[in-house]
């Protein structure tokens, strides 16, 4: 079995990586590429470089992602999230292999009182959300074999994101402060990794586009995440509590994006570990 990575640099490319290298690996032969191999916003050079490889699986962890820089670059957020999903959609029934595509709790708007289910409408306010929903209805209309995987609050040891920023921002400064009214669940990569590693073993049950929902257990305020992150590494930096307008961005965040996993949880055996669990596990004084 042949399987090919797209961004190889990302969190959650990296983090692939060290599950397929570890004890819980699937065996294959496996591809890591991203910009420095080809295009990805270029068709032609996707295609070519996707039918050299001729994978059997291609994980999708790459696009754009950064969401207040779409509300002003609509075009490119659009194009690599929207019609070049769709078009490694087209691809995959072309040559017969299973996409696997990463997606976001931002296809919601945040107005839910329960965990977001797969099957709820997706209905987002950002440019970013709404990109990423194109990508999902190219891939349902495309597709012969499909997952889509909406996953939120990703964070890993690799690249930028909020428990790092959190780490440096801990040892540089007294106090800082953190949104309380925006409510959701961490992701630790390397747990999705395996939840990735457990649908890659069991593909064979993949006969049409189909949604799942991971993250880990729990859920909390970026306030409560930050409280935490510094707890566990016994920063002695303050974190006080912000209302979402006291700290403006361009993009607009659901307020309430926790996501309901039972579909996985279901389809693969997966037990899902809670967020500060993981989260301990991430933290360098903790490894």
């Amino acid at each position: 079995m042949k399987i090919l990575v797209l961004g190889k640099e990302g969190q959650l490319g990296r983090c692939i990586k060290d599950a397929a290298d570890g004890q819980n690996g699937v065996p294959a032969h496996y591809l890591f590429a991203d910009k420095a191999d080809f295009d990805l916003a270029q068709p032609d050079a996707t295609e070519k470089y996707i039918r050299e490889a001729s994978p059997d699986i291609v994980v999708n962890g790459a696009g754009y992602t950064a969401v207040d820089q779409a509300e002003n670059d609509q075009e490119n957020a659009f194009w690599l999230n929207g019609y070049m999903t769709g078009f490694l959609a087209e691809l995959s029934a072309k040559m017969n292999f299973l996409l696997i595509h990463i997606s976001t709790d931002y296809v919601f708007d945040g107005k839910n009182h329960r965990p977001y289910e797969e099957d709820d409408s997706p209905c987002a306010p950002s440019v970013y959300g709404q990109s990423k929903i194109m990508g999902e209805e190219h891939i349902f209309t495309a597709a012969t074999r499909a997952v889509i995987i909406r996953t939120s609050w990703l964070y890993s040891p690799y690249g930028k994101n909020f428990v790092k920023t959190m780490l440096r921002l801990g040892k540089e400064k007294d106090e800082i402060g953190v949104v309380l009214d925006q409510v959701g669940t961490p992701t630790n990569a390397h747990d999705l990794a395996h939840a990735i590693m457990a649908i890659l073993r069991n593909q064979q049950q993949i006969t049409t586009p189909t949604i799942y929902h991971y993250s880990n257990e729990g859920a909390i305020s970026w306030y409560d995440f930050a409280k935490a992150i510094m707890e566990l590494s016994q920063l002695k930096c303050v974190v006080n509590p912000l209302e979402s307008h006291q700290f403006p961005a361009k993009a607009p965040r659901p307020f309430y994006s926790v996501l309901n996993k039972s579909r996985i949880k279901n389809d693969f055996k997966l037990a899902i570990p809670y967020w500060r669990d993981s989260l301990k596990k991430n933290l360098p004084m903790h490894r």
